[in-house]
């Protein structure tokens, strides 16, 4: 019988929660790293077919069912692993983290740090954990690419006056094949509810700004990015936290916000008025409804008037509005059923979406990230702007992909190989975090390209 000796090292252990669409790059980098790694990697998932089609036979790979909610399983199958990755969504990271601390374990996910995650930190530290969150795209690489130029220009003695950010999950150019120039390239329902919880809030020139929600699609800002043209941003829900994240207590102007081509949050808005992006009360009826009849469940009762005269009068549109060819193509009109039992407004227009904005096969999805700095420097001001553009190769190894799984991949390796020596609940804002990372990421395709305004 073998037995191992005191002085070698052994094998790193790597627990994925989670094999779903965005986790495909990241299982493929992983998978390669094994190859020249003496690491083990196991996939807990409840679609263990998904999983092993993933891994597709590679050494030193496995996948199992797991079900992460379950504490026995977390017990079973997380003690004696180095590292876990958890692709779950955002509310259920709690307890795997919680479970994580208390047996020594690093974790990584790619969600926003909740006030319970946080809560932990001086757990984490006390058992030499690292907690690394926020490492996807948005959150992730909008933080790395922000802090690596905000650290640059204050490094240089400029004073940083404003910080806009945008960033957007769209169809690459040679997809966009419908009126909305969209598709669903991640959770259709976060792209429903988007802006819902309360006013955007930032900052402008030393102004304190509200948008409310009904308000939200219509107050929009405009960007053109050089070979991709024209795009158009709406607010996110809360830019002033990034004040803290990034450092930027005191700058005048802080602004966040979501990429859209131009058009779509104009037409967005005819959804938000109806109030069919409501998701607080159930609808009655749905098992027998049509895609027509939801619409007009909105509108004023006029036995005379069809469906589009009344939506056109409520919104105040015209026939020829390019808007209308939007709703039309999206078959909110037709009397289909809906194909659901029951659901919220929010969930039923959920529904009729996906029918037309799901990627098809041949589909490309493209991310687009755009910061802007405004800062003094020897008494004169200066803009730059700085771009990622990534474009998926195919309706699985999307962008989406490409930018959730890589920074997650890299800072998985870095932390396996003794590189990444942090601990306690992180983001990846500091210095030692973001280098490597964006080195990497450059080298895989994910490139910032820089230009100077004034």
């Amino acid at each position: 019988m073998y037995i191992r000796a005191e002085h070698e090292v052994m094998a790193k252990k790597i627990f994925l929660i989670g094999a779903g669409r965005s986790a495909t790059t990241l299982i493929k980098y992983l998978l390669n790293e094994l190859t020249h790694q003496d690491w083990s990697f196991t996939i807990g998932e409840q679609n263990v077919a998904l999983a092993e089609g993933k891994i597709n036979g590679a050494a030193n790979a496995k996948a199992i069912v797991f079900n992460a909610l379950s504490a026995e399983e977390r017990a079973l199958h997380l003690k004696d692993q180095d590292l876990v990755i958890s692709m779950l969504p955002a509310h259920l990271h709690t307890d795997v983290v919680d479970f994580c601390i208390s047996n020594k374990i690093n974790v990584i996910t790619p969600s926003y740090v909740s006030p319970e995650i946080k809560a932990m930190d001086g757990r984490a530290k006390e058992n030499g954990v690292l907690v690394l969150n926020e490492l996807g795209v948005d959150p992730g690489i909008d933080h790395m690419s922000a802090m690596q130029i905000i650290d640059r220009i204050q490094n240089s003695g400029a004073k940083l006056q404003g910080f806009e950010s945008f960033t957007g999950g769209l169809l690459a150019p040679e997809s966009e094949n419908n009126p909305w120039k969209y598709k669903f390239t991640w959770n259709p329902r976060n792209v429903v509810l988007a802006g819902q919880g309360g006013a955007a809030k930032f900052i402008q020139e030393g102004q304190y700004k509200y948008i409310p929600y009904q308000k939200l699609f219509r107050r929009t800002e405009f960007v053109e990015i050089d070979g991709y043209g024209r795009f158009e941003g709406y607010a996110n829900r809360d830019s002033l936290k990034y004040r803290e994240t990034y450092g930027l207590e005191d700058i005048p102007t802080i602004y966040r916000g979501t990429f859209r081509r131009p058009g779509f949050c104009r037409a967005w808005d005819v959804f938000v008025q109806l109030g069919a992006t409501d998701d607080s009360y159930q609808i009655e009826g749905v098992e027998n409804m049509t895609h027509r009849d939801f619409i007009n469940m909105f509108l004023a009762y006029n036995q005379h008037d069809s469906v589009e005269l009344k939506l056109m009068h409520y919104m105040k549109l015209d026939q020829d509005d390019d808007m209308f060819e939007k709703l039309v193509w999206l078959g909110i009109f037709d009397k289909e059923p809906i194909g659901l039992k029951e659901g919220t407004p929010a969930q039923i227009l959920q529904r009729i979406l996906e029918k037309k904005m799901s990627l098809d096969p041949e589909d490309k999805d493209m991310i687009v990230m755009w910061h802007k700095f405004n800062y003094e420097l020897d008494g004169k001001s200066h803009e730059l702007h700085s771009s990622m553009v990534c474009i998926g190769d195919d309706h699985e190894e999307t962008a989406m992909s490409k930018t959730v799984g890589l920074p997650i991949g890299i800072a998985a390796k870095l932390l396996l190989t003794g590189k990444l020596n942090s601990t306690g609940v992180q983001v990846p804002t500091k210095k030692h975090i973001y280098e490597p990372i964006l080195q990497e990421l450059a080298k895989n395709g994910v490139v910032f390209r820089e230009k100077e305004i004034y």
